[in-house]
């Protein structure tokens, strides 16, 4: 007895064919990536170099002076002399550290805000316009950012010195203005983040270049503005040599400044360097939270920025 072969239309498809072999087919179960040791090690070591400093300055803020030569360094003293510390710190010269902190916020706040616009402004500019120059321009911004700030110190003193701004506030601020490196990070984001034929369609509806700029591309560029205000924040907070040689008035001294001064005066005054150790260790311990503070707000628009522009539709 010979078997009949299959007629054509009863033939399974490769298609079919297909389904049956997936539904015969074992899932291979998805293996899990094993942890690289070397690389937990070098992660564990990076993040002790930058968390022990922080936790020996908080650990350091709660001793007294004799703790802190004493005791061991990673670990707290035998007096718990925080609360001590803080009132030392804020009835030093009738409340003078406070005037520090003052004078911080203006500079830091003032000049983050400023410099994060111009480089938004410049940035956009650079991205979005073809305009005789533009090459060079940037490529000038590129080389500004190779400039270490000392090297300018100097020729912005003698500047400001002829126009009668230094010891102000404005001798600070102004210089603080600049950022290259901001206006090439906005450069780069207002590339992608702002599509032309948005710009274009803006055009068409009659809009202006600057209507185009505050009411579309402003709030397209926020994630990458929050980004250079956080670094021109703590740039501006923690620079201490522009406003050491800007300013010789104490009323005006940031809290970088303020509290070195307030170490060199407990040298020179004969008690000894080890006379307000605890003092100016506490006050460098309150000068960091405002940073922190602002990082925890701030983190939330520049996190939502970055994962936005990791999606591409």
């Amino acid at each position: 007895m010979t078997t009949a072969p299959l007629r054509p239309d009863l033939r399974l498809g490769d298609a079919d064919a297909d389904a049956v072999d997936r539904d015969h087919r074992t899932v291979p179960t998805p293996r899990r990536a094993r942890p690289s040791t070397p690389l937990t090690i070098a992660l564990v070591v990076c993040a002790a170099y930058f968390v022990l400093p922080l936790f020996w300055l908080v650990v350091a803020s709660t001793k007294t002076n004799g703790d802190l030569f004493s005791t061991f360094g990673l670990w707290f003293g035998h007096d718990f002399a925080l609360w001590d510390n803080l009132k030392a710190v804020f009835t030093y010269r009738d409340g003078t550290y406070l005037r520090w902190s003052l004078n911080s916020v203006l500079y830091a706040v003032v000049s983050a805000g400023g410099a994060s616009l111009l480089a938004t402004m410049a940035g956009y500019g650079f991205a979005k316009y073809d305009f005789p120059g533009a090459k060079l321009m940037f490529s000038t911004t590129l080389g500004a950012i190779m400039i270490p700030l000392t090297a300018l110190a100097l020729p912005t003193y003698l500047m400001f010195n002829n126009i009668h701004l230094t010891n102000t506030p404005w001798a600070v601020i102004l210089p603080s203005l600049v950022s290259p490196f901001g206006v090439f990070l906005m450069r780069v984001y207002a590339t992608d983040a702002v599509p032309d034929s948005l710009i274009e369609a803006a055009r068409v509806d009659g809009a202006s270049e600057l209507r185009i700029f505050c009411q579309i591309g402003l709030r397209l560029l926020a994630p990458g503005m929050v980004t250079v205000l956080l670094l021109t924040l703590v740039a501006t907070w923690n620079n201490y040599f522009l406003p050491l040689i800007m300013l010789s008035r104490s009323s005006l001294y940031p809290l970088t400044v303020g509290l070195a001064q307030q170490q060199s005066a407990s040298a020179q005054g004969g008690g000894g360097s080890q006379a307000l150790f605890s003092t100016v260790i506490t006050g460098s311990m309150v000068s960091v939270l405002p940073l922190v503070i602002a990082f925890l707000f701030l983190q939330r628009y520049w996190q939502s920025g970055l994962a936005t522009g990791g999606v591409k539709e």
